[in-house]
């Protein structure tokens, strides 16, 4: 059987300008304004995360885009469209659907981290290693599908840990291996600690909103 595991002050302007003057100040302030929105969907990096096995055959996956495959069929078709242009390559990224996906291989496993066009590569590479770190770690070196199966639940505490609604929270598989309390000991989840589970998550994804509006603030201010 499977290994299991517990789960500085501005100054006050008093010249009167001339129309130009203030046509370009309000323009600037427009665009400020603007900026100050497209800025905060940076935040979401990851558009999708899935796990298939050598059939293409989906065994985990997380959309954090509501607009991307809103529906159950789209997503597979999607799946099958990124499985059948990856499975035989040797390479780690692909471009397809206006999409920037990475991804790896392990026996009869597939592993998929989606971002959009613009995303940078690494950025996803290092959200795709952590996962696959993990998850190795908690399959004790088995990974495939039937310890992946054997393990639903707590690889998806893992995918919630590293990432929330798009957003990275950890790219290290240590850390995220300490929050989901692993044992190597086969000890099952218990209420209690699913529940301290969920608490700390949703603090840590506070705090993280938080610092990165306080950057998008300060970055616009400068």
């Amino acid at each position: 059987m499977c290994s299991w595991f517990q789960v500085g002050s501005a100054r006050r302007v008093t010249a009167q300008g001339s129309p130009r003057q203030h046509r370009v100040s309000a323009a600037a302030a427009a665009a400020a304004e603007m900026d100050s929105t497209s800025l905060e969907p940076s935040l979401y990096t990851v558009k999708a995360v899935f796990i298939l096995d050598n059939d293409g055959n989906r065994l985990l996956s997380k959309y954090y885009d509501p607009e991307l495959y809103p529906t159950m069929k789209e997503q597979k078709n999607f799946e099958n469209n990124v499985f059948s242009k990856t499975h035989k390559a040797d390479n780690e990224i692909a471009f397809l659907e206006g999409m920037t996906i990475v991804y790896k291989s392990s026996i009869d496993l597939f592993f998929y981290v989606v971002g959009s066009a613009q995303e940078n590569e690494l950025m996803l590479m290092s959200v795709l290693n952590c996962l696959f770190d993990s998850i190795n770690h908690i399959l004790r070196k088995n990974v495939e599908r039937r310890c992946l199966l054997d393990n639903m639940e707590g690889i998806f505490l893992v995918v919630d840990e590293i990432i929330d609604g798009g957003v990275i929270l950890e790219s290290d598989s240590q850390q995220v291996l300490q929050k989901v309390n692993y044992r190597a000991d086969d000890n099952p989840l218990t209420e209690q600690s699913v529940a301290q589970h969920l608490t700390e998550k949703l603090a840590l994804t506070t705090n993280v909103l938080q610092s990165a509006k306080e950057q998008i603030k300060w970055s616009i201010l400068k």
